[in-house]
């Protein structure tokens, strides 16, 4: 799935790249020449053919060796997504191109939006309608992709009018849009990951992505999750993949463990697949939750697998520097929006209602 030049470029860099100490600019470079955001979209509209799920894949390799790059990668190929989803056939003419090479990035922008479908939280952005388009306020607290030199920004916004909310790309340069620092936070630093403030940023309409948020949410979530979802598959193999080598043909219950884990972990790529092909996971979201729930549990089941498996040694610097950084990836796992906490909620809502 990686050309051998993309993977060792991951491997060289993948604790600088987690510990913010490389160029984020050169992380989206780099997934771009791979050639890997082209997966999953229409030769006609400059991809490479193929499924959703093989984007899934394609993310869940880069995981396997630097999750802060795979996060990139997930922000950038979700934000393609909408653009391919949208009805707005001149703004994918306008923006698909550049975002394919990596020459723009994309932020999916829409963390909150999805908690704000399943009634978790309301939106944070609000738009007063103009005459040729809307004067938007609020603020994105976390938003990963936003890379300093161009971005654009998938975001819902509430109506102040009263009509439907609705989801807008904003471009960086868009006056009266503020971008944080980067965030502080415990590994993937190199991310361009930060907050943004909505100071009566002014948009045409020439920037919907669609009208109606309740309509346009549920058709791009499925994408949204699973390709979020090849972030724990690409943890969980590698970590699998660290187990048996660790072992090296020695017989053991761990040995055993792993297997029954590998097992239940392929078992959930292809039910995710599945459900990607049939489309069964716009009318049952419920099912794609548990399938995210299932998947961030074996990222951590694998992982605490590799500890047990390495012993001693995966404390010491010199040689657990690598299962380090992907004991800090499985505590991003369970966190990253929609949270396992949220989507157990929203599932046990789902369950009493029924």
């Amino acid at each position: 799935m990686l050309d051998c030049a993309f993977r060792q470029w991951l491997d060289a860099n993948a604790e600088a790249i987690d510990q913010g100490q490389c160029d984020p600019h050169l992380v989206l470079a780099q997934i771009a020449e791979s050639q890997l955001l082209r997966m999953g979209v229409d030769p006609a509209l400059g991809g490479s053919g193929g499924e959703t799920s093989d984007a899934v894949e394609a993310i869940a390799a880069i995981a396997s060796r630097s999750m802060a790059a795979a996060f990139v990668c997930w922000g950038q190929r979700a934000f393609i997504e909408y653009l391919l989803q949208s009805p707005n056939q001149g703004l994918r003419e306008r923006l698909l191109p550049s975002l394919l090479t990596g020459e723009l990035a994309g932020a999916t922008g829409l963390s909150n939006a999805m908690k704000f479908l399943s009634g978790i939280e309301a939106l944070q952005v609000r738009g007063r309608p103009l005459a040729e388009g809307w004067a938007l306020d609020g603020r994105l607290h976390w938003v990963t992709n936003l890379r300093k030199s161009g971005f654009v920004v998938a975001a819902a916004i509430e109506d102040d009018d009263g009509g439907a909310p609705f989801v807008l790309a904003v471009p960086s340069d868009a006056r009266g849009l503020e971008r944080s620092d980067d965030l502080q936070l415990m590994g993937l630093q190199s991310s361009n990951t930060a907050a943004l403030a909505f100071h009566q940023v002014e948009l045409a309409r020439d920037w919907l992505l669609h009208e109606n948020a309740r309509e346009f949410l549920p058709k791009v979530r499925p994408a949204f999750l699973a390709l979020q979802c090849g972030m724990a598959i690409g943890l969980a193999r590698r970590a699998l993949e660290e187990v048996r080598q660790h072992l090296n043909g020695r017989v053991s219950f761990l040995q055993e463990a792993g297997q029954v884990l590998q097992e239940r972990l392929e078992n959930t790529v292809r039910e995710l697949k599945q459900g990607l092909r049939d489309g069964r996971f716009q009318s049952q979201p419920a099912a794609l939750f548990k399938l995210r729930i299932t998947l961030a549990e074996s990222a951590a089941d694998a992982v605490q697998l590799e500890l047990q498996a390495s012993g001693g040694k995966a404390y010491l610097n010199q040689f657990g520097e690598g299962f380090a950084r992907r004991w800090r990836e499985s505590a991003f796992v369970p966190i990253v929006t929609p949270s396992l906490v949220q989507l157990r909620a929203e599932l046990q809502r789902q369950a009493v209602v029924a």
